[in-house]
């Protein structure tokens, strides 16, 4: 039985660019696409556009994080590092003023670098593969070096979405999942290996024009379960009320849109306590998420101020396909967040 959306989203199906000539929102470009067809020609906008490649890819042993973001006034680099079982947790965040020598492409799958003396992160995009490497020589005392190679799969969807909040505020967002990753990241002495059978890369790829406050939540997982390549994507609050969502499933490569809105439930004065995820309207979506650990990052400048709570845990419950079909959830490896900024 096909499944009645709350609403209609326009589908993308050729390349399109998402501004004018102007640098304000192209109409045309506003709806969702299952591939990176869109081009973030973004320009004007003084200080006020932000840019990011967003990298978390969980191992059967550590999850690893590397984001280059763009800010018009500043580029930040951050990179981290969590062992599942000891807990060892550890960040490093490198801020360069202006930053005019990080060059953020407009397309979702292309090379984007930062280099100081520092760290070095690069993510180059060649031949339906981008190889991270990563090189901190004091992270946490020890030197730490990261070579992965993410699969992008040709036949896999993935979600690229417009939200528009009006025509001078808008941003394209990409969420790229179940990537299979192969690799190391090592640490000191201690290597950790990623098999791409069971280590799974998702980006998040972020090109905007914001308001100067914000907030979200982000809902993800990108895991194998059984024979099933399954990811997940939720975001609430930032997409509330523009027509547009960034929710969807991934079984085996394929996506499931989801259009309607969900809420997150959970404690703010205690986000170690189960989350809740649900549809607005339906019993399509209904998860639940209990966290084991908290990340917590806060940025603290003139210009810019943003806290972070990020959880990482599992996600049980039940989530309905397109197609009617129901899938159930259990014991879900991946990350819920919280996100304000004033930027």
């Amino acid at each position: 039985m096909q499944k009645v959306q709350q609403h209609a989203e326009r589908e993308i199906l050729a390349p399109i660019s998402l501004c004018d000539s102007k640098g304000n929102l192209n109409p045309a470009a506003i709806g969702f696409s299952r591939k990176p067809l869109i081009d973030s020609n973004l320009s004007g906008h003084f200080m006020r556009k932000k840019k990011w490649n967003y990298w978390c890819v969980f191992g059967e042993d550590i999850l690893f994080s590397a984001t280059i973001r763009h800010m018009d006034y500043a580029t930040v680099c951050c990179v981290y590092f969590l062992d599942y079982e000891t807990q060892r947790f550890f960040e490093k965040t490198v801020t360069i003023p202006l930053g005019q020598r990080v060059h953020m492409p407009n397309q979702v799958l292309e090379t984007v670098k930062f280099s100081n003396n520092e760290m070095t992160v690069q993510l180059l995009h060649m031949q339906n593969e981008t190889h991270m490497a990563v090189t901190i020589s004091n992270f946490d005392g020890d030197l730490l070096h990261a070579d992965l190679h993410i699969e992008h799969p040709e036949d896999d969807d993935s979600l690229n979405v417009v939200i528009p909040w009006n025509r001078q505020l808008f941003q394209h967002t990409a969420k790229h999942h179940t990537l299979p990753t192969r690799g190391f990241v090592k640490l000191g002495d201690k290597r950790y290996s990623f098999n791409p059978e069971d280590s799974y890369a998702v980006l998040d790829y972020g090109r905007g024009v914001w308001p100067r406050t914000a907030s979200w939540n982000w809902a993800m997982a990108s895991q194998r379960v059984g024979n099933k390549r399954i990811g997940l994507n939720f975001g609430g609050k930032w997409t509330d009320g523009t027509g547009m969502t960034e929710n969807a499933v991934f079984v085996n490569g394929k996506m499931s849109k989801i259009s309607e809105d969900v809420n997150f439930t959970y404690d703010n004065t205690d986000f170690m306590k189960p989350w809740h995820i649900r549809s607005k309207f339906s019993q399509d979506v209904n998860l639940t998420f209990t966290p084991f650990f908290k990340r917590e990052a806060k940025i603290n400048a003139r210009l810019v101020t943003s806290t972070v709570y990020q959880m990482v845990g599992y996600y049980n419950g039940v989530v309905y396909l397109q197609d009617g079909s129901r899938l159930a959830i259990t014991q879900l490896l991946g990350c819920i967040e919280e996100h304000t900024a004033k930027w």
